[in-house]
């Protein structure tokens, strides 16, 4: 049970002390996550009372079942885009129907993290490249911070592309509302002074340390409580200022969502996705946030303990959820020692929902906006691109098709045709390893590449080293460049092939090297292996391959050569030949 329930584990030396930790750590992620529960929700095209329900049961379910210390779960900017993209072709923004494909959508993501958690396929993230994901990320914040200027200029847009919203921006230009703009404007201001100004500010007046980062922390809840009271107190929603309105009190009611067969075909490949994209998030958070207090985190675990929570959000009226990088990061600076810190925030939310949110009545909306953007900023990564562009190409053109489709296409899109890409350029580069002709380098008994190296070889014996593991996709690649080594040098009688980099061969590859034994064998060479590592050679012995063999395995490249041209390649300092008499078939 410890593997599944990790509860049970650091339950155990639960003290006082960590209680206190863990305490104060959650008062200050509740007050981040407040206005950025309101917030998401406003991405995802929720009412904002959602966002409170997909903050309180998820933390508890991953505070079980998670293995981080530090993460924080929860709504996160980049999936609630991708749950309004998924939503929004099916349903009307905003309707009961709506709302419930969210919570489908939610349940369906858990189901299928809980799928990959429970056969160990966690993986199946690392097909995600950080290229694409990088690209994503930034490409995905672009797109929500323009989603959120219809807020801040207090006008109607749409549209799921950058190339719809910033088109339904402008041709409502004429009717931008000066006074939410310049709300929107004052709380972006704010909340950039605050999170890079405040806590000195304040450290500087004297105020401890430890009061003054929280307080800094808290900007966007500041940010909420100030603009509130201002549009409350003179009016503003008589001018014009779209205010989020009445959120329902109370905590919703738990219940599986409708099975409805039809909608969960449509749901099915956007939850994937989600799935997906929120461990690579999540797990990329949670280990570098461990790895700062030499801990580890379980990622079969992390599987489970998303679905955990993913389906807890859907059983309770949220949407998908997944660990957050700056709420993490808060809770990790803030002392945080156990899960127990999320579910002690997910309390926090819920006291929120049952007795504040009346006070949130006249909170207008472009400050939720302000704090989208800001929150955001944070994700568009330009010195990451011009990174990718200096050391690889192939990596900077996958980044930016996935960039280009999420701005023309959507974040669907926008993934696949980056994830597409990603394996079309894994195969193209496995089927073309690299390879090279090596020889001795003078005095020892090392080989090296001839293009790069002053080495010595011999006109009867070559040696050719593949660099990758062999399998279909390189399989002809491999037999081209040795059967061209033997045209290429007609005097050669030898050719051995050195299996240092090789660490698996597959059976496509292993027809290609009994294709190469053949018709070597007719053209009058002999073809050798050398330094071929255990498990391949148990493999090999499984085979007829070695049978039929018209040449030797050595146990280093060196033997291999001297061997077969003494003369080229004597022993170094006289020492004796480091052949046996007998020709040896095995190799480790």
């Amino acid at each position: 049970m410890k593997n599944y329930l990790p509860i049970t584990r650091w339950g155990q030396r639960y003290t006082p002390a960590v209680f206190a930790d863990d305490a104060l750590a959650a008062m200050i992620v509740t007050i981040m996550l407040i206005p950025q529960s309101l917030a998401y929700a406003l991405i995802a095209g929720l009412p904002p009372e959602v966002g409170l329900y997909a903050s309180i049961l998820p933390l508890i379910a991953y505070a079980i079942f998670g293995t981080s210390n530090t993460l924080a779960v929860g709504p996160v900017a980049v999936v609630s885009l991708m749950t309004a993209a998924a939503i929004g072709r099916i349903t009307e923004t905003g309707s009961a129907d709506y709302i419930a494909a969210a919570a489908t959508l939610a349940f369906l993501s858990g189901l299928i993290l809980l799928a990959l958690g429970v056969l160990r396929m966690g993986f199946l993230a690392n097909f995600l490249s950080h290229p694409i994901i990088a690209g994503f990320i930034t490409a995905s914040g672009i797109l929500i911070a323009a989603s959120q200027l219809k807020h801040m200029f207090g006008v109607t847009a749409s549209g799921h592309t950058l190339i719809e919203i910033l088109q339904s921006l402008i041709s409502e230009i004429s009717s931008v509302n000066l006074t939410t703009l310049m709300i929107g404007a004052l709380s972006i201001v704010f909340l950039l002074g605050a999170r890079s100004y405040l806590a000195k500010l304040l450290t500087g007046l004297g105020v401890p340390e430890k009061i003054s980062t929280p307080i800094s922390k808290a900007g966007p809840l500041l940010a909420v409580i100030g603009t509130t009271v201002a549009v409350a107190w003179l009016g503003l929603d008589a001018r014009g200022v779209s205010i989020v309105g009445e959120i329902p009190s109370g905590l919703p009611s738990p219940g599986l969502p409708e099975f409805d067969v039809a909608l969960w075909r449509q749901l099915a490949g956007p939850a994937l996705l989600i799935a997906i994209i929120g461990y690579v998030e999540s797990v990329s958070v949670a280990q570098t946030l461990a790895a700062k207090r030499r801990e580890r985190i379980d990622l079969n675990q992390e599987l489970i303990g998303l679905g955990a929570a993913n389906l807890a959000a859907g059983t309770s009226g949220g949407f998908p959820i997944t660990g957050g990088f700056s709420r993490s990061v808060v809770n990790f600076d803030a002392g945080a020692r156990t899960p127990a810190a999320g579910g002690f925030a997910a309390l926090g939310i819920a006291l929120t929902a049952l007795y504040l949110t009346p006070l949130l009545y006249y909170l207008p909306k472009a400050t939720l906006a302000a704090t989208i953007i800001v929150a955001v900023l944070s994700l568009v990564n330009v010195g990451v691109i011009k990174r990718t562009w200096r050391y690889s190409k192939s990596d900077f053109a996958a980044m930016m098709i996935t960039i280009a489709g999420v701005f023309v296409f959507g974040v669907e899109i926008g993934v696949i045709s980056g994830v597409a890409l990603s394996i079309i350029l894994l195969l193209y580069r496995s089927s073309k390893p690299h390879y090279a002709i090596v020889g001795q380098v003078p005095g020892t008994e090392h080989f090296r590449n001839i293009l790069r190296h002053d080495v010595t070889t011999s006109p009867t014996a070559a040696s050719i080293r593949i660099d990758g593991n062999l399998f279909f996709a390189n399989a002809r690649f491999l037999e081209d460049h040795v059967l061209g080594l033997a045209a290429d040098q007609p005097d050669v009688k030898h050719i051995v092939f050195m299996c240092s980099a090789i660490n698996e061969i597959d059976a496509s590859a292993l027809e290609s090297l009994e294709a190469i034994n053949e018709r070597l064998k007719h053209a009058g060479v002999t073809f050798h292996l050398s330094e071929v590592k255990g498990p391949v050679m148990d493999r090999l012995q499984r085979s007829h391959f070695l049978g039929a063999l018209t040449g030797r395995v050595f146990l280093s490249e060196f033997e291999a050569m001297h061997t077969l041209d003494p003369e080229t390649f004597p022993a170094p300092n006289g020492a004796p030949s480091h052949s046996t008499a007998k020709p040896p078939k095995t190799a480790g």
